[in-house]
């Protein structure tokens, strides 16, 4: 009972113009929770100046890595927002901290901290009915992605960022017909056994390739980001045949 108490007493700490304050956990600060199951938080922040806010675990003054947390918009002025953070794995957490984001340059501080007492075991989470603050934090937080993102769709893109993009398109096209070509232009033009070796690359590329064919043909989401296998697939063949190239040119081997 005296740790709970002394739990529920959050640390507030103001910087840079930003202030924040844990208002409530989701569930209790001595709770144990199911595999990958989320402990919400609530804040309650002031801020003059647009920041991101996160709610983050620790243990013994350092920050648990095994574990994912929320995305966060941009807030400034006063008001609720909703923090929360699962661990991967089986672990402890004896404190939540409340981070901050924003600023030019850009920096991270900490805004507010509570002490826990939280443990994720490794057993399935079971069904925990969530009080109505979450699911409205929630909810406030998916409108205000949402509109962030439609206000950033409505920006106009200058020339710099087109050519950018463009060009930056252009070198990942250019890569994987490279990763296709010049194996193939190996294995036509070289003679022995460095037509062999080329053909190695080549024949990666090939198995690859048809890999992904026969799995989507079993199960169509078994390769969802088959593009960008091949392409790594076929940088990986320009640099191995790149290499041979120097080495034969090294070597004065002709054609």
């Amino acid at each position: 009972m005296p740790f709970v108490l002394m739990a529920l007493i959050a640390v507030r700490v103001a910087g840079a113009g930003s202030s924040a304050r844990i208002i409530e956990t989701h569930p209790s600060a001595d709770a144990t929770l199911g595999r990958s199951e989320s402990f919400y938080v609530r804040i309650e922040y002031d801020s003059d100046e647009p920041i991101n806010l996160w709610a983050r675990p620790y243990r013994n003054g350092e920050q648990v890595e095994q574990a994912m947390s929320n995305a966060s918009s941009k807030y400034s002025g006063s008001g609720e927002t909703l923090g929360w953070f699962a661990l991967i794995e089986p672990g402890v957490v004896d404190e939540v901290r409340v981070i901050a984001g924003g600023g030019q340059p850009y920096r991270e501080w900490e805004l507010a901290r509570q002490s826990v007492d939280l443990r994720w075991t490794s057993a399935i989470s079971s069904t925990r009915s969530s009080p109505a603050w979450v699911d409205e934090l929630q909810a406030a937080e998916m409108a205000r992605q949402r509109e962030e993102a439609k206000r950033r769709a409505s920006e106009p893109v200058s020339a710099g960022d087109t050519v950018l993009f463009y060009g930056f398109m252009l070198a990942v096209l250019a890569l994987g017909l490279g990763g296709l070509i010049v194996p193939i232009y190996c294995v036509w033009k070289w003679r022995g056994r460095w037509k062999i070796a080329a053909a190695v690359p080549l024949a990666v590329v090939a198995f690859v390739m048809g890999r992904i064919l026969v799995d989507t043909a079993r199960d169509p989401t078994s390769h969802n980001l088959w593009p960008f296998e091949i392409l790594i697939w076929c940088a990986v063949a320009l640099v191995a045949v790149g290499v041979l190239w120097v080495v034969r040119l090294m070597m004065n081997v002709e054609a």
